[in-house]
């Protein structure tokens, strides 16, 4: 996983450039105006989902990864947390492969917050939990970049 903020991308320079192509996708298009839902850049190779939800406590929500794509959150409005653990520490369920899902349980190693302009890239081997709130429930509005590997 690889936390950091938009702000900061020249930092990142070792990242792959179809990760790249995210940020500069983010940066030519207003997200922020776009409908909730899944939106084509490339197919099934690059695209991006709009997430508007209310953030909740960690118990109401599930954890996940990804075996086919993997994530780059970008957090467009609010503030949500993201729990974190190896799927390798977690008690790892069935993969439904038609939703690239991994259902796990297990507790949290770590957590990360985002902010508006804040970025988090989940791998495969990383799972995660969102919708988390931080200090109150809070709607947000983020973009899930899902980029195939």
């Amino acid at each position: 996983m690889i936390f950091g903020n938009i702000q900061n991308l020249k930092e990142y320079t070792c990242l792959e450039n179809e990760i790249l192509e995210c940020f500069k996708y983010a940066e030519e298009h207003d997200l922020k105006g776009y409908e909730k839902g899944s939106h084509e850049i490339d197919g099934k190779r690059l695209f991006v989902n709009i997430a508007e939800y209310e953030t909740v406590e960690a118990e109401k929500r599930f954890w996940e990864a990804h075996r086919e794509y993997l994530d780059v959150h970008l957090m467009l409005d609010g503030t949500e947390q993201i729990d974190l653990n190896f799927i390798e520490n977690m008690d790892v369920k069935e993969y439904v492969p038609e939703d690239d899902f991994l259902p796990m349980e297990g507790p949290k190693n770590s957590s990360v917050i985002l902010h508006n302009g804040d970025f988090l890239i989940c791998f495969p081997s990383d799972g995660h939990r969102t919708a988390v709130a931080v200090e109150h429930s809070e709607k947000i509005k983020k973009a899930i970049f899902k980029v195939h590997i």
